[in-house]
Parts: C-alpha cells; structure tokens; sequence
C-alpha cells in the first residue's frame, strides 16, 4: 500500500509519529551536549581545586584570556554546574513525555491498521472505525474505538 492510498486519518497518525521521532532526536542531542559540557566543568573545577591558593587563573572571555580570581571563577563554574544539572533534569522529563507519547501513537497506528485488515479480509468498509478529530487529538485512549464492533463480524 502506498503513502497515497492510505487514508488520511493514518497518514495524519504517521506524520505525527515522524514528528515525535524528529522532536525526541533534538531532546537526546541536547540532552548529550548537557551531558558533555558538566564533564567539562566537572574537569575544571576539580583542576581549579588542587591549584594553591596564590597560583594564576585565567578564563576566556571571547577569543581571549583574563586573568580572574580563583574563588570567583569556582564560583561561577558551580552556578553553571548547577544550571547545567537543572536544564538536564529538564530534558530527561522531556524525552519521558515525547517517548510516552511516541508509545500512545505507535499503538494507536497498530490498532488503526489491524482495524483496517480486519475490515479488508471481513469485507467490511474499511477504516478503524473511528476518525481524526479535530486537532488529530483521540479521545484518550490508544485505540480510541467504544469497543463496538460493525455487524457482522
């Protein structure tokens, strides 16, 4: 069966499936690139900490290096630590939410498509037995249908 035959309540499910796929992509990417950048803070705040007490520091402010305070900077990096642990917290509730809602249209598609089948090989109308509302939001249940069954079958 190809994209074209299929019916639009499916293939407005399908596309909604890609777009959960495509949006948890980007959440696990930037999820990582959180991940990364605490190690890297991680690294400089332990190298900041076995540094004496009078020793230089430096950081980068754009394309050049300052001369800092060591308290200050540690200050800084454990504000962005935190930050960082936040906004991971943050993204990890994100990727449960988007991966929930990946299983709820997974199923309803699964339920849409043995819907169909068994209309194809009974001889039926074809389709689930339910529609697309509006908004391509179902009535809370995967599946959706009232569990009544067109007669005959």
């Amino acid at each position: 069966m190809s994209e074209q035959e299929l019916p639009p309540w499916l293939r407005e499910q399908l596309s909604r499936l890609q777009q959960l796929q495509q949006n948890l992509q980007a959440i696990m990417m930037q999820k990582q690139q959180v991940e990364l950048e605490i190690v890297e803070i991680d690294r400089a705040l332990e190298e900041l900490r076995k540094l004496e007490g009078d020793t230089p520091v430096y950081k980068g402010a754009g394309p050049l290096l300052v001369k800092a305070n060591k308290d200050n900077v540690l200050k800084e990096l454990e504000e962005k630590k935190e930050l960082s642990n936040t906004r991971l917290t943050v993204l990890g509730k994100q990727e449960t939410r988007v991966k929930d809602n990946l299983k709820e249209v997974e199923n309803k598609i699964n339920s849409m498509i043995r819907q169909m089948q068994a209309g194809a090989t009974s001889g039926g109308m074809g389709g689930p037995g339910f529609g697309a509302t509006a908004g391509g939001q179902g009535a809370g249940t995967a599946g959706g249908g009232s569990g009544t069954r067109p007669q005959g079958q």
